[in-house]
């Protein structure tokens, strides 16, 4: 699978990245807890490393989509489908790729966050990730919407804290940039669904 690494980009803040993570091998289980902007959780599930679908600093993660079907912006969740969920401890965002059972995929769907975090210390060991308002919806046709800037603007960021408002702005646009280079996360890759379904 061809990756193109990320580009330098002065204008792109700065993030507290997390501490650098071990090589988790093929098939390790995982617990992934989303948090909400203001800190609380708001999810969690269990997922396994797909150790051959990603390279550092993403660790993709397998999981089964088991809630009712979800319609976003011309992608859907539908019960069954396989995500691949791409986590960096690096970078500022993550992408989750949908699969339908055939193989077929449906979109991406990418979350600006906090760069994430792994205790190894819990059994299994748990990811964590921290919302950070804007997504960005993405399909195979090349279409993309931005999803949530009505909560952005409504938390009061501008004010209260500018520089995280520009960190998270900037970050969608690199979202938006990666989508349209076809860069990492976003790689369609069918031999990647078809391992990851077998």
């Amino acid at each position: 699978m061809e990756r193109t690494p990320p580009s330098t980009r002065s204008a792109r803040p700065v993030w507290p990245a997390a501490e650098p993570w071990p090589e988790l091998p093929d098939g390790t289980p995982l617990t992934i807890v989303k948090l909400a902007p203001d800190g609380s959780e708001v999810t969690r599930y269990t997922g396994a490393v797909q150790a051959e679908a990603a390279t550092a600093p993403w660790v993709c993660v397998a999981a089964r989509w088991t809630n009712r079907r979800v319609d976003l912006d011309g992608l859907s969740c539908v019960t069954g489908d396989l995500l691949l969920e791409y986590f960096s401890p690096v970078e500022p965002f993550n992408v989750f790729a949908v699969y339908a059972p055939d193989g077929r995929l449906r979109g991406w769907y990418a979350n600006v966050t906090h760069p994430a975090t792994l205790d190894l210390a819990t059994g299994p060991p748990t990811l964590t990730w921290h919302d950070l308002y804007l997504d960005v919806v993405a399909l195979p046709s090349g279409a993309t919407t931005v999803r949530d800037e009505d909560e952005l603007d409504e938390a009061g960021l501008q004010a209260s804290d500018p520089a995280l408002y520009r960190a998270i702005v900037a970050e969608k646009d690199e979202i938006l940039r990666r989508i349209r280079m076809a860069n990492v996360p976003f790689l369609p890759d069918p031999a990647t669904s078809a391992r990851a379904t077998g």
